[in-house]
């Protein structure tokens, strides 16, 4: 019989659903909804832990505070310019030729919400891609894999051809630091390694 869940993730993401079942996290999904506007002037690093935090506060009280609730947000920065999801064909393509055959971060902020504790921390990895021409940005583009992706693209599938060398954490990458997340969720009081006995 399935353990009861520790844990409410705050994502829709299935990436970050996939990681923390990976590190063997009993938890449950809530979408959050918030708005996910970056404010004028605001840093990356700010904007990322700014969000994580909102659906993290905002699952915690639409659940009525049931268990700790786990939010994250990741954004790509390449020369100062913030990259969140395409919004259609031409922003992507747009993103593409921004981050080929160069260096840029990939920022991705977590925070843990619980009854007594708002913890967060913030991951950054640089990322550098190869060179890549309009053919081969606009046949990825094509894929639909990078739609609903921060920097348009996604490293753990297609996306993963384009990455020359990678400074970090990978999971960060793709949507969530496990490192530390398991640390945030140990600073938390939860007993991470309840569930995973349970599924030994």
């Amino acid at each position: 019989m399935p353990m009861s869940p520790l844990l409410i993730l705050a994502s829709r993401s299935p990436r970050r659903a996939e990681l923390l079942a990976q590190i063997g996290i009993p938890f449950r999904v809530q979408e959050a909804n918030v708005n996910e506007e970056v404010t004028a002037g605001e840093r990356p690093e700010a904007c990322a832990a700014r969000l994580a935090e909102a659906k993290a506060r905002r699952v915690f009280l639409m659940t009525s505070g049931e268990l700790p609730v786990l939010g994250a947000d990741t954004i790509v920065v390449r020369n100062g310019i913030q990259l969140g999801k395409p919004i259609d064909r031409a922003d992507h393509l747009r993103m593409l030729e921004l981050l080929a055959n160069g260096v840029h971060q990939v920022l991705t902020a977590i925070c843990v919400v619980t009854a007594t504790d708002v913890l967060k921390d913030t991951v950054s990895t640089e990322v550098e891609f190869v060179p890549m021409d309009v053919t081969t940005m606009t046949a990825y583009v094509d894929t639909g894999e990078g739609r609903d992706k921060a920097g348009g693209y996604g490293i753990q599938g297609l996306g993963g051809i384009f990455v020359k060398r990678l400074v970090g954490s990978y999971s960060a990458v793709v949507g969530l630091p496990l490192a530390e997340t398991e640390a945030l969720l140990l600073r938390s009081g939860l007993d991470t390694w309840l569930g995973r006995f349970h599924e030994i």
